[in-house]
């Protein structure tokens, strides 16, 4: 009677990679078909036939020669280059403050370039059983790899050595026209060219870091403590003036694995001097909208109103003239100048300042005041994408100048102020302009 395998030997781990290839490609054979048209039986056959392991193995390995495993890949510096992408865990005698991909400490998630039609290669190549990715196994020969490929132990072998082949360079390395190059001086009239490449597991490593610190479920948690002012046990990290850098448009697999991970966006950091910060300026708190105190402690506002309501009681019964409506329309418009004035002034703030418990503005305001906020929050990042707050400011301002241009003689909603009301429309549709510009 034959000993049953063991749970380490060779078979029995062999069954459990095989197991995971079928997986796979199960999984990879129904995505493609939920996509088929409902009676198309011809592509469906088709379809399950090449996703046979007999078939899908074999073919994968000869479009694993169609990709590269790197570090560094050309394609992030001109998407037509066609140059060398290269595979390098960076400068390991480099200072501990210089940040480079040595900095990963040998950790970075490697990267695949070349042609997209083969990514799902690499995808594979990625599967891991007891710890050991199948890329791994491949290159160290793995005999319960290459026993899960094939009965057939040479044609297995074959595709192992083609997919280990993975990492290795393309040739010799080579740059192109449309890669950055340098001239580095050496003296004596010499000179070493460089060619600076994006490190792609270091971009990828920083994107998640950031992410995890403004989307994950704890992050808005400490923040959401923050703002009803109760502890949590865990701080979380603002990245003011945060920009997205995007590679690739509305193809980012055709940059790199990676590249297509991240929906094709590279965070970059702000590096930028310290700005000047006005020691007057102060956030509105303990208030329901700006336009009211806050707005009208300007100098400029407050005078405008005063010399505005006076000209409307004034000119209130006299015919409309040329004369009469261009005064209204210069005295709006330094309101209106004033207000996109005070916004661009509170948004030197620290981003963030409206989620302070001491802040009571409306939602409308806050999108548009601390529009940096949604960098940060994504429930906020939502209300200012949908816009809507952008009509809402302008209504407030309008509701807040009539308040304040009322008088007994000047009641804007009588038949006399009709045209008054179509000016201020049109200054409001200017400064909805202005607001969608922002």
């Amino acid at each position: 009677m034959e000993d049953s395998p063991q749970p380490n030997s060779p078979s029995s781990e062999s069954q459990r990679i095989k197991a995971e290839i079928e997986r796979f490609l199960k999984e990879r054979l129904q995505s493609k078909l939920d996509k088929l048209k409902p009676g198309d039986q011809e592509a469906q056959q088709k379809l399950i036939a090449e996703h046979q392991p007999a078939v899908w193995i074999p073919d994968a390995a000869r479009r694993g020669e169609w990709i590269q495993q790197v570090s560094h890949a050309i394609k992030f510096t001109h998407p037509s280059a066609d140059g060398s992408s290269l595979s390098s865990t960076g400068n390991a005698s480099a200072d501990a403050l210089e940040l480079g991909t040595h900095s990963l400490a040998g950790k970075g998630v490697p990267d695949v370039v070349g042609n997209a039609a083969a990514l799902d290669v690499y995808k594979f190549l990625r599967l891991a059983v007891d710890d050991g990715s199948f890329l791994e196994r491949a290159i160290s020969r793995d005999p319960a790899f290459i026993e899960a490929l094939s009965e057939y132990g040479a044609e297995a072998a074959t595709w192992v050595e083609k997919f280990a082949a993975l990492p290795n360079p393309k040739g010799k390395p080579t740059s192109h026209k449309l890669a950055k190059q340098l001239y580095w001086p050496l003296g004596n009239g010499t000179y070493h060219l460089l060619a600076p490449l994006l490190s792609s597991p270091l971009a990828h490593a920083v994107y998640k870091t950031i992410a995890e610190d403004r989307f994950s479920d704890a992050a808005k948690a400490a923040r959401e403590a923050r703002r009803t002012g109760k502890d949590h046990p865990r701080g979380y990290h603002d990245y003011p003036k945060l920009a997205i850098q995007s590679f690739g448009g509305s193809k980012p697999q055709n940059i790199s694995q990676l590249n297509s991970e991240r929906r094709g966006q590279n965070y970059l950091l702000a590096s930028l001097p310290p700005s000047w910060r006005s020691a007057a300026i102060r956030p509105p708190l303990n208030t329901e909208t700006v336009f009211g105190r806050y707005f009208e402690q300007r100098r400029a506002v407050w005078r405008v109103v005063e010399e505005l309501r006076e000209f409307l009681s004034r000119v209130l019964k006299a015919k409309s003239n040329q004369r009469i409506r261009d005064t209204r329309h210069q005295m709006v418009a330094v309101l209106c100048d004033q207000a996109l004035q005070m916004a661009a002034e509170l948004r030197e703030l620290e981003p963030g300042w409206s989620a302070g418990a001491e802040c009571r503005l409306n939602a409308d305001e806050q999108c548009w005041l601390d529009p940096a906020r949604r960098l940060t929050d994504e429930e906020f990042a939502a209300d200012y994408r949908r816009g809507d707050w952008k009509d809402a400011v302008c209504l407030r301002f309008a509701n807040w100048l009539n308040g304040r241009l009322k008088t007994d003689k000047t009641l804007f909603g009588s038949p006399e102020a009709l045209e008054w009301k179509k000016m201020l429309g049109q200054e409001l549709r200017m400064l909805r302009e202005e607001l969608s510009d922002d």
